[in-house]
């Protein structure tokens, strides 16, 4: 478990390195382009390659692309960026991973950094914000935002201190954000790899712990909590 010892914050005097190399791994070509073109102006980064899908990313990265850092966007098609980060955490342990995400850091920060992310910034950063976090965790370092710090600290001394979704398992909470898109369970079963009374189970489970009785119910937590797009 992360601890206040452990955090560190907006580290802008990050000794470099060398050249940083840079996968983008986000769905919206616009928003590639456009972290691309922020990141290229710097001396020291170099965006290696771009993935508008976590199939797409783990290809290039098992072609024998070098990358040291993921830039990870964790709304993805098919396999989510969270499934994908706990992936490469798994498989690929020397890779620094950011998330970039339009969730605010409430959302879902202190799970991600919990499952091994190095950093977690808002999509809204501005560009000298993000070289910071990208030189950051690319030389060994964790990136967070001052809000995101305050929840790590306090570590949510209770469930009830948290938002409700923070009740949820890692895989709960993969079926409830594709119940909240409106996937079907056939779908949702396999994409997870699951069989369809099992996505029932979850879904189930689900309700129960969150107090809730339909799937509507879920969507619209999902979008008050802007866990959706």
């Amino acid at each position: 478990m992360l601890n206040a010892r452990e955090i560190e914050v907006r580290d802008s005097n990050v000794p470099l390195q060398g050249t940083i190399r840079v996968l983008i791994v986000d769905d919206h070509a616009i928003l590639r382009a456009g972290v691309r073109e922020m990141l290229s102006s710097e001396d020291d980064l170099q965006v290696v390659g771009e993935a508008g899908s976590a199939e797409e990313a783990l290809e290039l990265l098992n072609s024998g692309q070098e990358v040291d850092v993921v830039v990870l966007d964790i709304t993805l098609p098919g396999q989510s960026g969270i499934e994908l980060l706990q992936q490469l955490r798994r498989d690929r342990p020397e890779l620094a991973i950011l998330v970039l995400s339009m969730h605010p850091e409430r959302s879902f920060a202190v799970r991600l950094m919990r499952a091994g992310a190095n950093g977690y910034v808002p999509k809204m950063i501005v560009p000298e914000e993000l070289v910071k976090a990208v030189r950051a965790v690319g030389t060994g370092h964790r990136y967070i935002t001052p809000v995101v710090a305050e929840l790590l600290a306090s570590e949510f001394a209770s469930e009830e201190d948290g938002p409700v979704h923070n009740k949820l398992s890692e895989r709960e909470l993969q079926v409830f954000t594709r119940i909240a898109r409106g996937i079907s369970p056939a779908v949702m079963a396999n994409e997870l790899g699951l069989s369809v009374k099992t996505v029932s189970t979850y879904r189930a489970r689900i309700l129960e712990k969150m107090s809730m009785r339909s799937n509507a119910e879920i969507a619209a937590y999902a979008v008050r909590n802007q866990l959706v797009d």
